[in-house]
């Protein structure tokens, strides 16, 4: 089920006036609501791998309940390795199967020895990346002491399962989320309109932004030999306002969703494209998934390693091609990955790089230096998205090929040049807007909150018939495949 479908735009008031109507006074109904909710969302799409969730919700219970009993070492090392082998085992066979098999053919063709294997039609289930990485934190949480388990199957599935962020994250933890279905839930009417708020920013980044920088997006890809290199460069900016539109878009719709439930989810996105360096906007964008990586790969990787320049270099490196790899099956995001960890290395050894506060925080208008900081960040941030985007490596060589020639000096020439500059004039007014909004949340989570009631209610309407009126065709949200 889409966010921006006609569906949702009835599952959601109605699971909303039964969760606070019918429900609120039994704790457990609640949660049960709440479940059965997600696994009706869920299901939506295709509900054969309703099994797949509940199986792994239902070990990573089980495991947590015994880990939490056992106290000999090796057993407990036994029931982590348990959770860990079921579920980046599942993970990895609808995901990973057929690159590992095609690249396991390869090898040994290289050999001159023939193996007979049939790649499988695998369909790979939606947010199963996103669900195994919760419910894989909660075990090793427990292992790690952090954490004590739960005896309640309800809540530990609401956990798992929350429909506002089961598909495509933010990707919580056990020890924030979990708690927040163990306590009475209060209807707060103004968590419900600042939930409200966000929901309609994050519609009008998916519908407006996303979808219409898709139309361009798609079409330089679909024919990026018949375009300039001008034109090739731009449209791989577009593709970062439509990534960033689309997740972020999605981002913000969850995390409002699960404020009218009296839920606080984590904030996924902090205004990433104002970084001033690499290093900056990895701990702007994707927060929940960075920082994820950060706790469980590379802190625990860096303990077990001496610590110099050479160990760093190397865990940066196994990180992003890491992070690159659960992106997607495929070299292109290894490339990607790695890419990324070469433009993020210089901030091992310059430290001044590790922005930690907002850019201009204060100020209207930056220095010089800092929007030579960002326009250097976002682009590298672009070029690196050539791997992501491309539909084959042949494209990826057209791509820098035309980018690095003189072609790069020639007027842009899309398509549909007028739509361009509009998408390109619709894009300008948003980042404007997200701009002034930097040091928010998200960008509009103030704005208008002093004004007179009859203007604040302005402002939402003019919104609602920006997304209406301006709205691009639709797309599924991007992260959907991951």
């Amino acid at each position: 089920m889409l966010f921006n479908s006609i569906d949702f735009a009835i599952f959601l008031p109605v699971v909303f006036v039964v969760y606070w109507f019918i429900a609120n006074k039994d704790l457990k109904l609640q949660n049960l609501l709440v479940s059965v909710a997600s696994y009706v969302f869920y299901g939506w799409w295709d509900w054969r791998f309703l099994l797949l969730i509940f199986f792994s919700t239902s070990v990573d219970y089980l495991v947590g309940l015994r880990l939490a009993k056992e106290k000999k070492l090796l057993k407990r090392r036994i029931l982590l390795w348990l959770s860990i082998i079921v579920n980046l085992g599942l993970l990895g066979f609808f995901k990973y199967y057929n690159f590992f098999l095609d690249n396991f053919i390869s090898a040994f063709s290289f050999f001159g020895m023939q193996i007979n294997a049939r790649s499988l039609n695998i369909i790979l289930p939606v947010g199963i990346s996103f669900y195994t990485f919760q419910t894989l934190s909660y075990t090793i949480d427990i292992y790690k002491n952090k954490i004590k388990p739960t005896s309640d199957f309800i809540s530990f599935a609401a956990f798992v399962c929350f429909f506002p962020q089961l598909v495509a994250g933010p990707i919580e933890r056990a020890s924030s989320l979990l708690p927040q279905f163990q306590k009475k839930r209060v209807f707060d009417y103004s968590k419900a309109v600042d939930g409200s708020r966000q929901i309609l920013w994050g519609l009008l980044k998916k519908i407006v932004i996303a979808d219409n920088a898709a139309v361009i997006v798609n079409d330089v890809f679909s024919h990026s030999g018949d375009f300039n290199g001008l034109t090739l460069f731009i449209g791989i900016n577009f593709f970062i306002f439509q990534l960033y539109g689309d997740f972020s878009g999605y981002s913000d719709i969850a995390i409002g969703t699960a404020r009218l439930f009296g839920v606080n989810l984590m904030q996924n996105f902090a205004h990433p494209l104002f970084s001033r360096s690499i290093p900056e906007l990895w701990r702007r964008w994707h927060i929940s998934l960075t920082t994820w990586f950060r706790d469980y790969l590379f802190v625990p990787l860096m303990r077990k390693l001496p610590i110099n320049n050479l160990t760093k270099i190397l865990s940066i490196f196994i990180l992003f091609t890491v992070i690159g790899f659960w992106h997607g099956a495929s070299w292109k995001f290894i490339f990607w990955g790695s890419y990324l960890g070469l433009i993020f290395l210089p901030s091992l050894f310059f430290r001044k790089e590790r922005m930690t506060s907002v850019i201009a925080k204060g100020k209207i208008i930056p220095t010089f230096k800092e929007v030579y900081q960002n326009i250097r960040t976002f682009e590298l941030f672009a070029i690196a998205m050539i791997f992501f985007r491309a539909e084959s490596y042949d494209q990826i060589f057209v791509f820098f090929d035309k980018i690095f020639s003189l072609s790069i000096f020639e007027i842009p020439d899309f398509s549909n040049n007028v739509f361009a500059l509009k998408t390109l004039i619709i894009i300008t007014i948003f980042m404007i807007i997200e701009w002034f909004g930097r040091e928010q949340k998200y960008a509009i989570e103030k704005l208008g909150l002093k004004w007179r009631k009859n203007y604040r209610y302005a402002m939402y309407y003019i919104i609602v018939i920006v997304i209406f009126w301006f709205a691009g065709q639709q797309q599924e949200f991007i992260y959907f495949q991951f």
